[in-house]
């Protein structure tokens, strides 16, 4: 059994964080296997239950709660046994580390040391009782205490309110001229505040999209989602979109078919596999 849903972020934190969302799947009590799909957020992770990270030489890693998932560069497998509920806080990659005070990490799973940890027991109560809302309520109002001292209007929020307009198509000169900086002095602030550069970001955003629709659309035009989303041609697509999934397009697109997930309008970023 697996449940979905997101939470609409605060006018107030639109520009730090895309939305919350809460996720619970009862596997039963064999280990069961996922993977974690590359997108263009950052996500801090609150998990509530078994949650392994499953290292290069299959052995489990027991994951802190809570931990956070960078830009991701390819899928990141996870484990998980009986009942895992997750609340997640979905992120734009270049403000999240500004909104936790912490420098810029570009590790795929990165466990930090910060006071939003204290949220842990807090949350485990709300979630433990079935007060989801009220969970990502508490949550909401931390990071709106947080956010005050997160500038809106600077350069990276003009830089990233471009990007997410074009999907990731905009050409860095172009991002750099709406955030009114030269290209250099975005490209320096940009991968400082990120970890990544802008051409990275834009690249995880464009296969995003491509993914997502062809999720909700299996059936999808290849080709024409190549011309879409600014790609030279279906063949480029193609080859990106295997670096960050491990599948072509064909493959991903049969695999939705084939899927018996629910899935709404949205991508779930926990694939079964």
């Amino acid at each position: 059994m697996h449940h979905h849903q997101e939470y609409e972020s605060p006018s107030a934190l639109s520009d730090t964080i895309k939305c919350f969302w809460y996720d619970r799947r009862d596997v039963g009590e064999t280990l069961s296997s996922y993977n974690a799909m590359p997108d263009g957020y950052a996500e801090i992770i609150f998990y509530f239950g078994s949650l392994y990270n499953i290292s290069p030489d299959e052995s489990l890693q027991p994951l802190a709660s809570p931990f956070m998932m960078g830009l991701l560069n390819q899928p990141v497998p996870f484990s998980t046994i009986n009942c895992l509920e997750i609340i997640g806080v979905r992120c734009f990659p270049w403000t999240v580390f500004d909104l936790l005070g912490l420098p810029s990490s570009k590790k795929a799973v990165h466990f930090f040391e910060h006071p939003v940890a204290q949220l842990q027991s807090t949350l485990n109560e709300f979630v433990r009782n079935g007060k989801i809302e009220e969970a990502i309520s508490h949550l909401q109002q931390y990071f709106l205490d947080a956010h005050s001292h997160v500038d809106g209007k600077s350069m990276l929020a003009k830089a990233g309110v471009a990007m997410r307009k074009a999907n990731g198509t905009m050409p860095v000169s172009e991002v750099a001229a709406a955030a009114h900086a030269t290209v250099r002095t975005l490209e320096r602030n940009f991968k400082q505040s990120s970890g990544h550069t802008v051409k990275d970001v834009s690249g995880l955003m464009r296969f995003e999209q491509v993914r997502n629709q062809l999720w909700r659309d299996p059936y999808s035009n290849i080709a024409g989602l190549a011309a879409e989303f600014g790609y030279a041609d279906q063949a480029h697509l193609s080859k990106e979109f295997k670096r960050y999934s491990g599948a072509t397009p064909a493959a991903f697109a049969r695999k939705a078919k084939q899927s018996k997930l629910s899935v709404s309008k949205d991508f779930v970023a926990f694939i079964q596999d």
